[in-house]
């Protein structure tokens, strides 16, 4: 499985974001696609899941401020990021999850949050 990441870039803090990610066809089939992310010098977390069934998991930092969804392309999810924070400054990395387990990896794409 293969993903196009697109989105992110500079935003001034109280901004938006949006990032997109559309995964290739998966032979036995998408489980869940979401993102992590990355920020300088530290380990990569959990922003924001959403499963096939519907279900939607975020971490506590973006909790009423992310939003994951659905997009109209096959495999495709949207996270919009509001009330952006220069804590939010981070590589983010879309991810996919195929049913039988297998994990995979966006290259990542930069999101800066600055005045």
């Amino acid at each position: 499985v293969q993903m196009v990441e697109s989105g992110g870039g500079l935003a001034q803090i109280g901004g938006s974001l949006t990032l997109s990610c559309t995964a290739s066809e998966s032979s036995v089939g998408i489980m869940a696609m979401g993102w992590y992310r990355q920020p300088p010098h530290m380990e990569r977390d959990m922003v924001a899941i959403l499963t096939t069934a519907g279900n939607s998991v975020y971490s506590d930092a973006v909790k009423g401020r992310f939003t994951i969804s659905r997009g109209h392309v096959q495999n495709t999810v949207i996270m919009e990021m509001n009330n952006l924070k220069p804590e939010d400054t981070a590589v983010y990395y879309c991810v996919t999850q195929e049913n039988q387990g297998t994990t995979f990896w966006g290259r990542g794409t930069q999101v800066t949050v600055s005045s």
